[in-house]
This record gives structure tokens, sequence and C-alpha cells, in this order.
């Protein structure tokens, strides 16, 4: 599974390169789908939009079930194997199931 990469002023994403700067807070408490529910680590969760993994073919699709999210620090909050690929995904592109 890609890990955030910790840089000097920050991190940034090892799937898509997207650099954020740490915060004090760990942001957790506050992380919502794209209904605006709550989310929290173990949760289940469907895939609302389908999306592109670092411009190789297949991604995921719409419908597809991730099981027990992790939340994480920064701009991809949540952190779940598919297939047994680790990935990092937008708390917006999902709905909890």
């Amino acid at each position: 599974m890609p890990e955030p990469l910790e840089a000097v002023d920050g991190y940034e994403c090892g799937t898509c390169g997207h650099e954020w700067l740490s915060e004090p807070s760990d942001g957790l408490d506050d992380i919502r789908d794209t209904n605006g529910n709550l989310l929290a680590d173990g949760d289940n969760v469907t895939v609302i939009k389908d999306l592109k993994q670092d411009g190789k073919s297949g991604g995921l699709k719409v419908g597809t079930k991730i099981k027990s999210i992790r939340l994480v620090v920064g701009d991809h909050p949540i952190e779940a194997k598919v297939d047994g690929r680790g990935l990092l995904v937008k708390s917006e592109f999902v709905k909890k199931a």
C-alpha cells in the first residue's frame, strides 16, 4: 500500500503525487462521505464514480464495495485494500454502505 511520504514541510501521496502540509490536528474526527454521513475506521463504503489509478486500465468502478476502511490524515483520507491493492481515496467519491 502506498504510504504518504513525509517531506520536510508536509506529505506527498504515493499514488497520485498530491502534496499537503501537515496539520497540528489530525482532522480524523470530521471525515464525511458524499452524502454527509460521518465516516469512522472499519466502516464499509461504496464507490460512486469510476476512479482511474495511476493511468492504468481498470481502476475502481462505480458500485465497488470497500470493506473496513482506515482513516488517515491528508487530502486522501480513506485508506483501503481492493483486490489486494492498497489505495488512498478521497471521501467525496464514496458513500457509506
